[in-house]
């Protein structure tokens, strides 16, 4: 398993055994208990915990500071209309494909219709379209996509 998967795992736990979907870590004691550098819990935290995936991140500089994950929960559609807004107007294949596989992991979309996105969106569709319109155009396909599953 991977370290970003292990640190991963362990803020999953802690929120999962929270009461209020709020889990609460010093970056450096949690990079010690899973023995990784601290730019690890960063480089986790600003990739997973985004509020796209649905998580609130706070933190506080300092002797005390301290990193609070909280966890919104959201209905489907509100979740769905959350992720098309966030896509803006442009988006490049690499991040399409991250938004995809997110709504795919959190059981936003079936896997038919991650493969079928997966595909309108390569490179290889948009490789008739003029490159300075590929990521408009991508963008504009996905938020499309994504209102279909709403």
């Amino acid at each position: 398993m991977r370290i970003s998967d292990l640190i991963t795992a362990e803020i999953q736990r802690l929120l999962d055994e929270s009461d209020i979907n709020t889990a609460e870590i010093q970056r450096n004691e949690l990079a010690n208990l899973i023995g990784c550098a601290p730019s690890q819990i960063n480089y986790v935290l600003s990739s997973r915990f985004t509020p796209e995936h649905g998580y609130i991140i706070e933190s506080r500089r300092g002797g005390g500071g301290y990193i609070k994950i909280r966890r919104v929960m959201m209905s489907h559609s509100s979740a769905l209309m959350h992720i098309i807004n966030s896509v803006g107007d442009s988006v490049d294949a690499m991040t399409a494909r991250i938004v995809i596989e997110n709504c795919l992991q959190s059981g936003l979309i079936e896997a038919s219709a991650a493969k079928l996105m997966y595909a309108a969106l390569s490179n290889n569709v948009m490789r008739c379209v003029p490159p300075i319109l590929k990521d408009a155009v991508r963008a504009a396909i996905l938020k499309e996509m994504l209102l279909t599953q709403i």
